[in-house]
């Protein structure tokens, strides 16, 4: 199992990451030596874009079920994939920004979940993620802005796929 990020003694969110039991993933192994030319979080000012994630293993890897919700995928392998991608974006913003109480608000995010036809539940899914970053976060500093859409499919056979924007301490 690969070990957790570590957080400064001081940080509160680390703290919370902690008393939570989460574990934050290593940088994403793309398959196939896929070459991913850009930065998993740019920040720009006091705005941090988050590029697209998706789920991860805590080793780094993509992690399955791979394909589209209300096909290979159920609802709660979709919502569970939701949450690990989370998991994912918190480890690429640590990495970048070195401590997550940086984070003032969550500015907006954007869930697309791979659909079968008929599968209207995107909601639900991206709640997967919603719902750690109101746990990790609280409700103030952890209320976002979001959309939720279905596509017939997303990179690398994931099911799910976020970006988001942060806004940072000045």
């Amino acid at each position: 199992m690969a070990p957790a990020l570590s957080f400064g003694i001081m940080s509160l969110i680390g703290s919370r990451i902690a008393e939570l039991g989460l574990v934050l993933p290593p940088p994403v192994t793309p398959p196939g030596g896929v070459r991913l030319p850009f930065r998993e979080v740019h920040v720009v000012g006091t705005v941090a874009y988050v590029a697209g994630h998706g789920p991860q293993s805590e080793q780094g890897p993509l992690a399955g079920p791979f394909g589209r919700v209300g096909a290979e995928v159920t609802l709660d392998e979709a919502i569970r994939a939701a949450r690990l991608t989370g998991l994912s974006i918190l480890a690429g913003l640590t990495r970048t920004l070195g401590d997550l109480d940086r984070i003032a608000a969550w500015g907006r995010v954007f869930g697309m979940v791979a659909v079968a036809p008929g599968f209207d539940r995107m909601p639900e899914v991206i709640n997967g993620f919603s719902d750690l970053i109101l746990d990790v976060f609280g409700p103030e500093v952890g209320a976002h802005a979001r959309s939720a859409v279905g596509q017939a499919a997303l990179p690398f056979g994931t099911p799910v796929e976020i970006e988001a924007q942060v806004h940072l301490h000045t």
